[in-house]
């Protein structure tokens, strides 16, 4: 069966901050390649944007005047009157964090969302804010699917309103996408969260990974995941699931507000790297990581 491989890639961080676009890149220039010419697939995340619709303001003691929704819309669109083949994701916790969330719930988060494009994003822990039912009520104003594969909502008003995983095509790749959400339990109110059922990251990354790249034969597996960079105790994390897992290649982290100057590269159970990045919060930076796919 016909496919692609990672022949090579290069990964970039790109600064969203008071007006400049700063650039940081790893690996061998393209121009290096040899062969038939490889497909370019450019993935842009960003994750704990916390209700940031506005830039921060000109007084802040920290990123004053950054940041801000039309400055991320502008970049994006930028990079996509650039390349061909784009995927845009959230890692979660989009909610909470300005007055604009107060009044305006989620709505106007996922309409400017919606706006900018977005193909998927996952859930993090403040999305339960409200309970449930206020992330049900919001969730009509997306216009993208929230992929979520550990939280088990078969017997709660969530049910069928999230997606497990997704395969998005782009230059005639397969790219298979899938969620992780961290433990509610002792993070959120009981009550917020219902009888939503928390299944082991891990084994579920495992599962999914194996029917993307097996039963769906993607060529490229991303993770977005909301359950925290690192820890220093023993609690699960991007940097151990892309340890544990055989497939994935690339895990779009949240919820530890990581700041990353470069994507780590981690080694995994077969022996090979997994990209694993995160851009902070409040909306001060976008993720941007190229795959170059070659047809076998």
């Amino acid at each position: 069966m016909g496919g692609f491989t990672m022949q090579n890639r290069r990964e970039f961080l790109r600064l969203l901050g008071a007006g400049t676009l700063g650039t940081a890149a790893l690996g061998t220039p393209i121009s290096l390649l040899a062969g038939q010419k490889p497909v370019h697939i450019t993935i842009l995340h960003t994750n704990d944007f916390h209700s940031h619709i506005d830039s921060f303001s000109k007084d802040a003691p920290l990123n004053p005047g950054e940041g801000g929704m039309a400055r991320r819309a502008a970049l994006i669109s930028k990079i996509r009157s650039e390349t061909e083949h784009v995927l845009l994701f959230d890692a979660g916790d989009i909610f909470q964090g300005t007055p604009y969330f107060n009044y305006f719930k989620a709505k106007l988060d996922f309409e400017l969302m919606t706006l900018m494009g977005y193909d998927a994003a996952t859930l993090g822990n403040h999305e339960f804010d409200n309970g449930l039912e206020g992330l049900e009520s919001q969730l009509k104003f997306a216009g993208f699917p929230i992929i979520n594969s550990n939280y088990d909502f078969s017997d709660t008003i969530l049910a069928g309103k999230t997606m497990p995983y997704k395969i998005f095509r782009r230059g005639g790749a397969k790219i298979g996408v899938y969620g992780l959400g961290i433990e509610l339990h002792g993070l959120v109110d009981s009550k917020n969260y219902g009888n939503t059922r928390y299944n082991d990251p891990l084994e579920t990354a495992l599962k999914m990974e194996k029917q993307l790249k097996e039963e769906h034969h993607t060529d490229l597996i991303i993770c977005l995941s909301h359950l925290g960079y690192d820890y220093k105790e023993n609690k699960i994390s991007d940097k151990v699931i892309a340890s544990q897992t055989h497939h994935t290649d690339l895990i779009i982290g949240g919820h530890t507000h990581t700041f990353l100057k470069k994507p780590d590269l981690i080694r995994n159970k077969s022996g090979k790297e997994v990209v694993v990045n995160q851009v902070g919060f409040g909306g001060l930076l976008v993720g941007k990581v190229d795959f170059y796919l070659s047809k076998q």
